[in-house]
């Protein structure tokens, strides 16, 4: 297996954050006309696959402990579609638009063609076709709006274990000893709250521990509730395929369907101390109390994490500079997804190299400010990168993201942060805007000194129109799309690129 191929084993460290995994779901006209889009198939064939379960289970019976998962559905490209309304019921990817872009969120209208979050971004483009709508992540709307949603749930859940900017747990002491039906009344309780507070859909799903709640968030989705009950979840869990267990990644998944076990009760029957030397010590233990439905973990807030970081195992050493720059390129991506979810900005990137001989160098590179740019960053990583052929054959590499903040500041001319070594090279894709709109949209053009001042997604400000965003720019004019939250979908007007009427704007007026 070469450092390209997938990783032997991969590791994800952050203070506050679980896997969120595919952010999918749903969004409806500012939380009032809901996607009538179908579910994607491998989610409805879980449904179909747990009705059975779900219809067999008293109703009426309390149980002790009830822990929520809340996730919002898309955050990411719902809240663009909220304060954008000509995006609402279009196909929206979230995420870097050069040639190493990565789709941080995807409406669900993109995910019925197949794209989803954590994929290339010239994949999903493809998948999707021209009616994809592309814009750049704007993370002081997201933290914004984030904010909003905990504490409209606070105020029923006072303690909430955030994971991301969208998802969090919560364990209502009111809860305790209600039957599903009293749960699934307080679910859509909150599911309003949020709605009526953001506009925005939310997500719940209710079980005995976290690991049923998040399964069942998830089986919810989009614009659902869904609560698993203590009579139901045996039978559930073991229907379930074992890399649904929470901690049980590629690595593991293999090593247990190599041994013919593929569900999760399959793995529930085994004896304790076979499963503990399949996975290992008290991994494997506490793996296999979860197959068998034994999750006891508290739920509680979680302090801010000031480093976030992924690295990775290989199974063949890499000995070549070629070698190591693809795997730096997909620790970065690993890490910066934690980075996005966790709604922050990094100013110091971290490049660890583990050689053969255990002995660990590490390098930094701090920045002239703190970015969430995936191309900004990865490019410091590279050029920490030293050569295997020097410093000797390398078993682990990890790209870590520190200097950690929520104040974000925008380049000028990103290309000075994202220089990179000369045999580093990075591709760059033609600016993109709406190409779906009746109204006028300047064509994609190459690199230049209009869209270095004006990109698509750009908040700006014009003195007679007000508020909107970038929808198109190149060959000296760019496009402006004028809408917020509040207005409906707007008109667009097309401006020359040095007009003076027309300036950067705060993202946070498209709240308005």
């Amino acid at each position: 297996m070469q450092p390209s191929d997938q990783p032997a084993n991969t590791g994800i460290m952050a203070g506050r954050g679980g896997d969120t995994g595919v952010v999918g779901g749903a969004f409806g006209a500012v939380g009032q006309i809901r996607d009538s889009q179908p579910v994607p198939s491998d989610l409805t064939a879980e449904r179909q696959l747990r009705a059975g379960f779900a219809a067999a289970a008293p109703r009426g019976v309390g149980q002790r402990r009830w822990v929520l998962h809340i996730d919002m559905d898309a955050f990411f490209a719902s809240v663009e579609q909220l304060t954008r309304p000509t995006l609402r019921g279009r196909p929206v990817l979230v995420g870097g638009m050069g040639g190493r872009g990565v789709v941080a969120g995807a409406s669900y209208e993109a995910r019925v063609f197949g794209a989803r979050s954590a994929m290339p971004m010239h994949q999903a483009r493809r998948l999707v076709g021209m009616s994809a709508v592309v814009i750049p992540p704007r993370g002081a709307v997201y933290g914004e709006l984030s904010g909003q949603v905990f504490e409209a749930l606070r105020a029923r859940i006072p303690v909430l274990e955030t994971l991301s900017f969208d998802e969090a747990f919560g364990e209502p002491a009111e809860l305790a000893g209600a039957t599903p039906d009293q749960v699934r009344e307080f679910c859509e309780g909150l599911r309003t709250a949020v709605r009526e507070r953001t506009g925005l859909v939310a997500s719940v799903g209710a079980g005995s521990g976290k690991q049923l709640a998040k399964i069942a968030s998830a089986l919810a989705k989009p614009d659902g509730v869904r609560v698993i009950s203590a009579a139901e979840q045996t039978g559930f869990l073991a229907a379930l395929p074992v890399r649904k267990l929470w901690g049980i990644g590629p690595v593991a998944e293999s090593r247990l369907r190599s041994l013919g076990i593929e569900t999760v009760g399959a793995f529930a029957a085994l004896p304790e101390a076979e499963a503990s030397s399949i996975l290992g010590g008290s991994i494997g233990v506490a793996l296999h109390r979860l197959a068998r439905g034994i999750d006891d973990r508290p739920v509680a807030e979680r302090a801010e994490a000031k480093q976030i970081s992924a690295e990775t195992t290989y199974e063949t050493d890499i000995l070549t500079l070629a070698q190591l720059r693809p795997a730096i390129d997909s620790m970065a991506v690993a890490a910066h997804r934690r980075l996005t979810n966790d709604g922050r900005a990094a100013r110091t990137v971290v490049l660890k190299l583990k050689r053969t001989d255990m002995s660990i160098v590490t390098r930094s590179s701090t920045l002239p400010y703190a970015t969430e740019d995936l191309t900004t960053l990865t490019a410091a990583a590279q050029r920490s990168a030293l050569d295997p052929a020097e410093l000797g054959a390398i078993r682990l590499v990890g790209v870590g993201f520190a200097g950690l903040s929520e104040i974000r500041q925008e380049s000028l001319f990103p290309e000075l942060d994202q220089a990179v070594a000369p045999d580093a090279a990075v591709s760059e894709e033609p600016t993109l805007g709406l190409a779906d709109v009746p109204d006028p949209v300047v064509p994609p053009a190459t690199r230049s000194y209009t869209t270095e001042i004006w990109y698509p997604g750009l908040d700006v400000e014009h003195a007679e129109f007000g508020h909107g965003w970038v929808q198109g720019a190149g060959h000296g004019v760019v496009t402006v799309r004028f809408e917020t939250r509040s207005s409906g979908p707007g008109p667009a007007r097309t401006f020359a690129a040095q007009d003076p009427a027309l300036t950067r704007a705060d993202p946070l007026a498209s709240l308005r």
